[in-house]
């Protein structure tokens, strides 16, 4: 339950302090139009804080860390969605600051952003998996 309120904090902190840069940047370089900085604080206060929030009542109850699976879905999960903020902050400074890429640049971030996301997607899915055999065991 502890490593999960830790791991809440740790979200928390990093879309806060994403929210923050989203709006200070895009205020300091006259930007008003939509970029992907926008979405970098959404997704890591769901997908990080409030999934750890929800992760730490589930580990009260159940003892969720003797998973198999648990340690596999901390690294792939954490690891996607730390990939996935990182290339939306580069994806968003890119659009706020109007720089033109090359083909290959572009769809470089837009690769890797896809593969945190997949990253995100296939921890979930072990999360998922890995709770309904806990709920399995408990009946």
């Amino acid at each position: 339950m502890k490593k999960c309120l830790n791991f809440s904090i740790f979200y928390a902190i990093l879309g806060l302090a994403g929210g923050v840069f989203y709006r200070e940047f895009t205020k300091f370089n006259e930007f008003s139009g939509a970029s992907a900085l926008g979405k970098v604080h959404t997704h890591l206060l769901l997908l990080g804080m409030f999934l750890f929030l929800i992760l730490s009542l589930f580990a009260a109850r159940f003892d969720v860390e003797k998973l198999k699976s648990w340690r596999v879905f901390l690294w792939i999960y954490n690891i996607g969605l730390i990939v996935s903020a990182v290339m939306m902050c580069a994806r968003g400074i890119v659009q706020v600051k109007e720089i033109v890429l090359s083909r290959a640049a572009d769809a470089s971030i837009a690769g890797i952003a896809g593969i945190g996301h997949a990253l995100v997607g296939i921890g979930l899915l072990i999360l998922l998996f890995g709770l309904k055999k806990l709920a399995d065991q408990k009946q």
